[in-house]
């Protein structure tokens, strides 16, 4: 039996040795290629034959054409504002569902569960004639607040998670503030929001993904707006037929730059977020 049970640890080690490598090749060679001084986009070899920081510098002395600075800011921007706005349309919704009991609440959960079943960018096109009508592409600026509407719009729809951690909070706790004279609003802010650093962080976490990533939405909505890109759209500029050939390594030196700030986040808040996943599994 032992030995039997050590032939399986053995296994499972190395089968998980070896799904690590395959993971983590590709970050590998993305960060090579940011390093890497030759030009150019296909190469017979992984291994650079020289190393050299130019294509960072160079990423942040653009020309009208690539200006990664003002997309780096333009995404952070939006990605903020749509966070909060999307945080607190799925708190507020989650919160609802976890304590309100009301007429069509499961029937409007069962709704809510289908509509999730289905990608976001199958209606894309009838929110950009939506958007269209109300007269907010007419700008550049008008399409990033657009676009802000967009990511947020939909946000309360994903309030399972949340609500399955509201549901592990003592009902009790909110009958012994009603009993002092608390409101439900001052119940949710005071007690229930302290409550729920966990499912907080982890909802901040996955709302501001949502935009520093996507690709789709923001290019029907932008167009052909080149300096109110997203860093999506920008990086994607750089591998076009014209660009690719010389941004090709700073492309990828984008890439490097941009995980940088998810990566450190997620570090900083690893312990909240595992904590709001299993709360929610949980409940």
């Amino acid at each position: 039996m032992k030995t039997k049970k050590f032939i399986t640890n053995t296994a499972c080690h190395i089968l998980l040795a070896i799904l690590s490598v395959i993971w983590v090749l590709p970050i590998f060679y993305v960060i090579l290629t940011s390093f890497r001084k030759e030009g150019g986009s296909y190469k017979s070899y992984i291994w650079p034959r020289g190393f050299t920081l130019d294509n960072y510098i160079n990423l942040f002395n653009g020309n009208s054409s690539i200006n990664f600075t003002r997309w780096f800011t333009n995404t952070l921007v939006i990605a903020i504002f749509s966070t909060i706005l999307s945080a607190f349309f799925v708190l507020c919704v989650s919160y609802v569902m976890s304590r309100l009991r009301f007429k069509m609440r499961k029937k409007f959960m069962n709704i809510a569960l289908i509509l999730g079943m289905f990608p976001g960018f199958m209606s894309m096109i009838a929110v950009y004639y939506i958007l269209k009508g109300l007269g907010l592409l007419e700008t550049g600026v008008l399409k990033q607040i657009s676009l802000v509407l967009v990511y947020s719009g939909g946000a309360g729809l994903g309030f399972y998670m949340a609500k399955g951690f509201f549901d592990t909070i003592p009902k009790s706790i909110d009958e012994a503030a009603y009993i002092d004279g608390a409101t439900k609003w001052d119940t949710f802010i005071r007690i229930t929001i302290p409550l729920s650093k966990p499912i907080i962080t982890y909802t901040l976490i996955t709302t501001f993904m949502g935009p520093w990533v996507d690709y789709i939405f923001a290019k029907v909505i932008m167009g052909n707006e080149t300096p109110y890109y997203t860093i999506a759209i920008g990086l994607w500029t750089m591998l076009e037929q014209e660009f690719v050939e010389y941004y090709y390594t700073q492309f990828y030196a984008g890439c490097v730059l941009i995980s940088i700030p998810i990566a450190i986040l997620f570090l900083l808040t690893q312990k909240c977020y595992v904590e709001g996943v299993s709360g929610a599994v949980k409940g």
